[in-house]
């Protein structure tokens, strides 16, 4: 009897939208796939058996992981007693690759063949990951097609999949509709501000981006805020930072992210693939991040990019500012947003420099080829 089981490990929320992705396809040619792992509410939605989710595994940085071991212990330990009793066909492994490295010697060691989809940017920082990779891995699917020869080169089989944003990179609704269902005045410029998916982003972008919309509605006066609330996160999260600065004029958004990023004239964006997508959009932007200082001190002595910014590196240069760390300030951000949003020519020429990005990114299809790719790991003929 041939062997069902699959294991997903998606450990945030772009993991969960791919994975949910993949298993749908997965499942519309072999619908007798029993999956299980770790994921959020999409996967579970696509039926996946949920041993950790997604929320519980958000954790950021250098020091907090170290807060956090005696939790990822356990999770190891809950995985490997699950592999073994369950012996899985396949494991297919979601970026997140300071877990999913380690969880892939476990796999490993059980002789579970591993595929690992959407590779860790070891282009910007660990490039030792690569040979360790190549002994661990089956196959690798990419998302960047300069990603291919790293990888090939140290001898791990990689493929160039096109990137799984191209299949669900359009606008929720109209813009009709839009402004219709969040009562948005279609005399204001929208001003959006999307401070990520996890509660520690949140935590620690969102204050600063609330005193920026608090700085330009001062100077401009017909200005709508909308916030991106992650569906994964308490509205009372988003509330408690408001109540803390608050903006006049804002509308908390849920579920309809890439109509905030189409229909808004500027971003605040959290460093991430949020970035990328905004890009997609051709929708200028600022890109914000803040870490703790130890996890900083430490990534800024790793990271050997000029750009930190998704959207940035694809475009090949320095398309819109990044604002990092202690540069993070309201002040800072303010002016640039504030020329976005009242200089329609100066807003004009970084959206055309921003088209470029979406086609690097390959052709639609990104799921339905690593789930065949999955199916011929799993079952070969």
């Amino acid at each position: 009897m041939r062997n069902n089981t699959i294991l997903f490990v998606a450990g945030e929320v772009s993991g969960d939208l791919h994975g949910s992705n993949v298993l749908r396809a997965l499942r519309a040619q072999h619908p007798d796939v029993d999956a299980f792992g770790i994921g959020g509410q999409r996967m579970a939605r696509e039926g996946q058996e949920q041993l950790y989710d997604i929320n519980q595994m958000a954790i950021i940085g250098f020091t907090e992981v170290i807060r956090h071991l005696p939790f990822l212990r356990r999770v190891f330990r809950h995985l490997e007693k699950e592999i073994a009793r369950r012996k899985p066909a396949c494991a297919l492994l979601i970026d997140y690759p300071g877990f999913n490295l380690r969880l892939a010697k476990i796999l490993r060691k059980y002789d579970i063949p591993v595929f690992w989809y959407i590779a860790p940017q070891v282009w910007a920082w660990h490039k030792s990951r690569i040979a360790q990779m190549a002994k661990l891995l089956r196959h690798l699917a990419v998302v960047f097609p300069f990603e291919v020869p790293l990888f090939e080169e140290a001898g791990l089989p990689t493929t160039f999949v096109g990137h799984p944003l191209l299949e669900v990179l359009s606008a929720e609704m109209s813009k009709e509709r839009f402004y219709q269902k969040y009562n948005i005045d279609a005399d204001k410029q929208l001003l959006a501000l999307l401070p990520g998916s996890r509660q520690q982003e949140v935590s620690r972008l969102l204050p600063e981006m609330l005193k920026t919309a608090q700085l330009l509605e001062s100077q401009i006066d017909n200005l709508q805020v909308l916030i991106a609330q992650s569906p994964n996160l308490n509205t009372d999260l988003y509330e408690d930072y408001l109540e803390q600065a608050p903006v006049q004029n804002y509308k908390l958004v849920q579920n309809a992210t890439y109509s905030i990023m189409n229909y808004s004239k500027a971003c605040i964006v959290a460093s991430g693939t949020a970035t990328l997508e905004t890009g997609c959009f051709s929708t200028p932007m600022a890109i914000v991040y803040r870490v703790s200082p130890l996890t900083y001190a430490i990534g800024k002595r790793l990271v050997k990019l000029e750009n930190i910014g998704l959207v940035n590196i694809v475009a090949g240069e320095t398309v819109v500012p990044e604002f990092v760390q202690d540069d993070f300030r309201s002040q800072h951000v303010a002016p640039y947003i504030k020329s976005m949003l009242t200089e329609p020519e100066r807003a004009q020429k970084v959206s055309d420099k921003l088209t470029v990005v979406r086609a690097k990114l390959g052709e639609p299809g990104a799921s339905r080829r690593v789930a065949q790719r999955i199916a011929e790991i799993a079952w070969p003929a």
